[in-house]
């Protein structure tokens, strides 16, 4: 047993782990484990050997556990070890031992430990940009699953499928993922935000949609030491007849303590709240044909417009856009849009490793653009999966001085291809290829097959 487990670790240290070496080594698992004090048997799927076949199963296009399970037997095949059984419920099993905090650990230092690689010129007038949104993800129809994400109230019982409603905090520079939170579907999108503000750091600045554009939200993060960029609020009004104009659609605004406490806030935190503060208005319009909003009006605490003039708050408001191609990347390219774990505490451990991964390809693309000249974010993220899938059989077969030229190869290939900057792109809304004619499911599926016995 020991020997087959220092083999595997050998094998996946040298090709999966290579590239992720900086950000995630054996032994910065080893010290998250060692912190969160878990204790393990001596068995074939360590936490260690475990956790690389998750990040290698996420990262795969066949992401089922029997093809997980596979490449460890291939690892072992041409060793003279013992051959593990395919049999996948000792995998499985496994990875329902790994602790959550210990996903979460990982997950919150590979966001860390990139960031510290940025420099100053890779800032905004010194300060480090963080993009904040909501989305879905689905999971498998079991009992456990409904009960703790339970699917929309407007689908029939046994019709739909468990949702959770996940907030992500983006870095702008560096892409990665920096904050997760998980709750029901039906939780709003400022509710999750409050649980995450507290991973911002001293002069951060905040992109958001207009969904986080609240009075105790904006007090929030300015008594952290940062600054927000939202779109305002539908429910408030715009006119320039008040406030103190700064410049063309540029002006300065008093806001006042709402009259009730709003929902999720407690008494005692509405009480603290502020009776004014002054934040800076700025309205633009878009003539972009194909563009759905046509004027804009943005709300900051970027006070001083001699330091950030409205162009440059337009410009990285725009930018804001980012963060949806990031949970595309995430929902899409990784395909953590369908889940595939039957209980909540699997759910939630995968969702954290499919973020781990999107972090640790974001980190390779990072070292590949720095290293020749490009920038990172114009790397594709679908590109660099494919290529170190592709090259990962061969680093783990060649001596050390080989495999660290391969490896420079590897980051070459990356940056071979940049994706254009197009902006302003437009495309219709519309699908060419048709879906097939199936109805949509409106009973139970036993009470479907009840029917087909019958007619």
């Amino acid at each position: 047993m020991t020997l087959r487990v220092q083999i595997l670790k050998d094998k996946l240290s040298q090709s999966l782990g290579l590239p992720f070496q900086e950000l995630l080594p054996e032994s910065a698992i080893k010290q998250a484990i060692s912190e969160l004090k878990i204790k393990y048997k001596k068995r074939l799927f360590d936490p260690i050997i475990t956790l690389w076949a998750f990040l290698s199963q996420v990262l795969d296009t066949d992401k089922s556990c029997h093809n997980a399970v596979s490449k460890i037997i291939a690892h072992l095949a041409e060793e003279e070890v013992e051959i593990p059984s395919s049999d996948t419920s000792g995998y499985c099993q496994a990875r329902a031992r790994l602790p959550e905090k210990l996903l979460e650990k990982l997950f919150n230092s590979s966001a860390k430990n990139l960031e510290e690689q940025m420099t100053e010129d890779h800032l905004w007038y010194g300060r480090n940009i963080k993009v904040i949104d909501g989305s879905t993800v689905s999971m498998p129809d079991t009992v456990e699953n409904q009960k703790e994400y339970p699917q929309p109230s407007s689908q029939k019982p046994g019709c739909g499928f468990p949702i959770a409603k996940i907030g992500v905090i983006f870095s702008l520079v560096t892409g990665a993922a920096v904050a997760l939170c998980i709750d029901v579907l039906n939780t709003h999108d400022i509710k999750l935000a409050r649980k995450l503000y507290s991973f911002l750091k001293p002069n951060d600045v905040l992109l958001g949609d207009r969904a986080f554009c609240a009075y105790a939200d904006i007090v929030t993060i300015t008594k952290l030491g940062c600054d927000a960029v939202f779109r305002k609020h539908q429910s408030r009004t715009t006119t320039m007849r008040k406030g103190k104009i700064v410049g063309d659609c540029d002006k300065l605004v008093t806001w006042h303590k709402p009259k009730r406490c709003p929902k999720g806030l407690s008494k005692d935190e509405f009480d603290a709240l502020p009776q004014s503060i002054t934040v800076r208005e700025i309205y633009y319009y878009i003539v972009i044909p194909g563009f759905r909003t046509a004027r804009v009006s943005l709300i900051t605490t970027l006070l001083d417009k001699s330091t950030y003039s409205t162009l440059e708050v337009i410009g990285l408001y725009g930018k804001r856009w980012d963060v949806e191609l990031d949970l595309r990347h995430l929902k899409t390219t990784l395909g953590m849009d369908i889940l595939r774990c039957k209980t909540p505490s699997m759910v939630r451990k995968e969702i954290h490793v499919y973020l781990l991964a999107y972090n640790l390809l974001r980190s390779l693309m990072w070292q590949a653009g720095t290293t020749y000249n490009t920038p990172p974010l114009r790397l594709s993220l679908q590109g660099t999966r494919h290529h170190l899938i592709n090259f990962i059989d061969k680093l783990e077969a060649v001596t050390l001085q080989k495999r660290r030229r391969i490896y420079r190869t590897l980051l070459k290939v990356i940056v071979h291809k940049p994706v254009p900057d197009r902006p302003a792109r437009t495309e219709p809304r519309a699908r060419k290829r048709r879906p097939k004619a199936y109805p949509s499911m409106t009973k139970p599926r036993h009470e479907l097959r009840k029917q087909l016995q019958t007619a």
